[in-house]
């Protein structure tokens, strides 16, 4: 079992006397009869574990290095995929991939944040936090989308927008506000999938959507947990109690109607089936994106515009007499 997080450690502890089994059982092939019976053991154990994960777990989990990022989707559930480089202003930023492909027959434009896999990996796509041009380039892909009537999909995958200084030079904000502006305004279906961490304006710029969907153990927040304990207290012991404050689970959000749906993990989350969720993901795709088909692209807009306006809605309690 590799690269186990802090509270699977029990899980670990039973995947190891599993392997020391396998090992003395070939010499002594009566302690094999043992493991049937571990593994029952640690299939209820991962199920009672991952049924009460708290906020930062399942944070940690929506970090977890072998997660399914974008380029992992693009082969598991679209076909033909052609990818468009460069915003035609600056250059291209490896960390967001846009391009045109097939899903279940259909063309779409599909748009989503790269972390990389592996350090050198990473380190090319920045970690996933695109810089202006990363954003300009997603605008020119869904504006193409646009003019050739093309839904949109979206995977959101990012700690937030790159925070340097050259990024600020090159018009972060504006980038960022900009994205806001064309995609609340774009005639198409745009559906929004967050895979891993949403985080800040980072991800809202590619989030403008119709739907919002969200794996289980995903997190989509203002700000991470780290950031808020850090602005809050000043203290990183506090990240887990940030995480709890911020209700940036799916299921929280999903409460507070700021998603639409919420779609269901392997036990142990998506890296432990890649395949399973892919077909998760397609498949919810192409349902929400079927219903969206039918609505008038003006009543869409409308509805899209209307959905944005209701989150964070609040009423004022009227004074006692």
């Amino acid at each position: 079992m590799k690269e186990q997080l802090d509270f699977e450690k029990p899980l670990v502890k039973i995947q190891d006397r599993i392997n020391q089994l396998k090992d003395l059982g070939k010499t002594n092939p009566k302690v094999l009869d043992e493991i049937p019976k571990l593994r029952k053991k640690m299939a209820e154990l991962q199920r009672e574990i991952y049924a009460k994960l708290t906020p930062w777990q399942i944070t940690q989990l929506a970090r977890h290095p072998a997660r399914p990022g974008t380029s992992d989707y693009l082969k598991m559930v679209f076909e033909e995929f052609t990818e468009l480089h460069g915003d035609r202003l600056y250059g291209d930023d490896k960390s967001i991939i846009a391009g045109l492909a097939r899903l279940e027959g259909r063309s779409v434009i599909v748009i989503g944040h790269e972390k990389g896999k592996g350090v050198k990996d990473r380190i090319a796509h920045n970690f996933g936090m695109p810089h202006p041009e990363g954003y300009r380039k997603a605008l020119r892909v869904m504006q193409l989308a646009e003019k050739f009537n093309k839904p949109v999909i979206t995977f959101v995958d990012t700690p937030g927008a790159y925070p340097g200084v050259e990024a600020e030079e090159r018009g972060q904000s504006e980038a960022i506000a900009k994205n806001l502006m064309v995609m609340s305004q774009l005639q198409v279906p745009i559906i929004s999938v967050v895979i891993g961490e949403g985080g800040s304006g980072g991800a809202l710029a590619i989030s403008v959507a119709d739907q919002m969907l969200m794996l289980e153990y995903s997190i989509y927040s203002v700000i991470s947990p780290e950031g808020c304990a850090a602005i809050l207290w000043d203290d990183p012991a506090k990240n887990a109690e940030a995480a709890e404050s911020l209700r940036m689970t799916a299921k929280d959000l999903l409460d507070l109607k700021v998603i639409e749906h919420v779609i269901s993990e392997p036990v142990g989350g998506a890296h432990c089936d890649p395949q399973k969720i892919a077909e998760s993901v397609s498949r919810t795709i192409c349902k929400q994106l079927s219903a969206l088909e039918l609505i008038p692209p003006e009543e869409r807009v409308k509805q899209r515009y209307a959905r944005l306006r209701k989150i964070g809605a609040f009423g004022e309690i009227p004074p006692e007499s």
